[in-house]
């Protein structure tokens, strides 16, 4: 459903917020280690989210990526749109140009009603939230 990119920017939210504070940051290499993702790719995405605010970074030799606790009260709603792209939770399914309420395709209805679950699910919990549950639930990153 989400690119890669979107998709590792989701599993590094979630394990930065697992293991990182402003006192603890992580270095690229350590995490794309524990992702088992290409860390010059997740490089790239980290610095993204550092850049659209939704993670946060520090220079220097006790430096890394990591996020604050207002980064964890965020849902991954802003995750997926900035790094996915709004057009992943609204553009027709099939493609199509031109589909909407008004001129729809043969699945815009269900579409639509999927997709507002999935905005009711991503934005329902914070991602500290998350990242606690997947580690009560034993979940890999």
């Amino acid at each position: 459903m989400f690119s890669k990119t979107c998709t590792y920017a989701i599993r590094a939210m979630l394990y930065l917020a697992a293991h990182t504070d402003e006192d603890r940051k992580m270095r690229v290499d350590e995490i794309a280690k524990e992702l088992a993702v290409p860390k010059h790719f997740l490089a790239k995405i980290l610095q993204q989210l550092t850049r659209y605010q939704l993670a946060s970074s520090m220079k220097g030799p006790n430096g890394g990526f990591y996020l604050s606790e207002s980064d964890k009260k965020a849902s991954l709603l802003p995750v997926i749109e900035q790094i996915g792209g709004p057009q992943n939770l609204t553009s027709c399914v099939l493609g199509l140009p031109e589909c909407s309420s008004a001129k729809p395709c043969m699945f815009h209805q269900q579409a639509v009603a999927y997709r507002n679950k999935l905005l009711d699910m991503f934005g329902k919990e914070t991602i500290g939230e998350l990242a606690e549950r997947m580690i009560l639930d034993d979940i890999q990153f």
